[in-house]
């Protein structure tokens, strides 16, 4: 089928006097429209399983009484908790359905192991996030047992990384060894780093979810603008499982993410660390108005959230919640762009 494919194209770009270069790109997207095919059957897979499970967490949820108060709303209404397990399982179902494609149709084992870590790093974030949500939910915990919550979670990445000890460091120092501190001491703390820096973003519908479409979905282009395809894929995969959970989670939220979702978004992103929060102890949430505005929560900014509020406080005269989110989507997508286009 895909000779056939491959003969008429290149039929058409000599009738049509295609320029050389357009022909050796679409030859090039045709010899590979068999994996096209299969990549984009399984995205399907990733944001209708998604979108599927999500609905039926929601349901399970109330019936549970697993409820949280929005805090960002005037009447604070009960909202389904921990809807990030849907965009873990499915994750880690698709990156399965990508394992077995790999091996018994591509008939090549490359990169298998590191799949395999991921999806153990996210089935473990999962697990581990949504004891935090359980336990916290009834009675607390303070922030040291939280730290302490995400050291497994670096626990597959440290064994699939005990090999590679070289990490290229910005110009003018270049790449350096750091032997057997890369796998047990810097993986791991970019991992924990992560995972309790992303969660100062959670509190604002559609914040989270948002920022991780953005990030992966860069991630995925810049895949394919310097040809690693796997990592591409992978990355379109989350990208995928987000925008269907994006529906839900959008104001006014149906679902919140909770720590199963911000933990394994992190486990992915574990090389974003920040390891130390210099604020302590503080809320993202604002303080709502009646009328559904959100008002400054302390006289400093503390945390990203409240410089939205500053700055476009400054801009207009009430703020709310889908203005904070879109404003700071705008700057995540403004700083992925411009990271494509140096990679261009």
């Amino acid at each position: 089928m895909s000779t056939l494919i491959s003969a008429l194209t290149s039929f058409i770009t000599v009738l049509l006097n295609v320029p050389p270069f357009q022909v050796y790109f679409i030859e090039n997207l045709v010899a590979k429209i068999d994996e096209i095919a299969l990549a984009v059957g399984i995205l399907s897979v990733t944001f209708f399983s998604t979108f599927l499970l999500t609905q039926k967490w929601i349901e399970a949820m109330k019936y549970s009484k697993l409820l949280g108060e929005d805090m960002n709303k005037y009447e604070k209404p009960l909202v389904s908790r921990s809807g990030g397990i849907a965009v873990a399982l499915t994750v880690c179902f698709s990156l399965m359905i990508y394992i077995f494609l790999k091996r018994f149709y591509w008939n090549t084992e490359t990169h298998l192991v590191e799949v395999f870590a991921i999806s153990a790093t996210v089935l473990l974030a999962c697990f581990i996030g949504f004891t935090d949500d359980i336990l916290g939910w009834k009675r607390g915990l303070t922030q040291f047992q939280k730290f302490l919550l995400t050291i497994p979670i670096a626990l597959p990445l440290m064994v699939t990384n005990a090999p590679h000890t070289i990490m290229t460091l910005p110009y003018p120092i270049g790449p350096v060894d750091f032997g057997l501190v890369y796998p047990l001491l810097l993986v791991p703390v970019g991992v924990i780093g992560a995972a309790n820096g992303f969660n100062l973003l959670a509190g604002y519908n559609g914040l989270e979810a948002g920022m991780g479409l953005i990030i992966f979905t860069t991630f995925g282009v810049a895949g394919l603008i310097v040809e690693r395809y796997w990592i591409s894929l992978i990355s379109f995969i989350v990208s995928a499982s987000l925008l269907a959970f994006l529906y839900f989670n959008w104001y006014p939220a149906k679902v919140f993410p909770g720590n199963s979702f911000t933990y394994s978004i992190e486990g992915l992103l574990y090389f974003r660390a920040r390891a130390v929060d210099r604020a302590g102890d503080v809320q993202a949430f604002g303080i709502p108005n009646e009328d559904g505005s959100i008002e400054m929560p302390y006289e400093k900014i503390y945390d990203t959230t409240h410089f939205a509020i500053w700055f476009l406080k400054k801009v207009k005269k009430k703020v709310y919640e889908k203005d904070i989110v879109l404003f700071l989507l705008f700057v995540q997508f403004l700083i992925a762009l411009s990271g494509i286009i140096w990679l261009l």
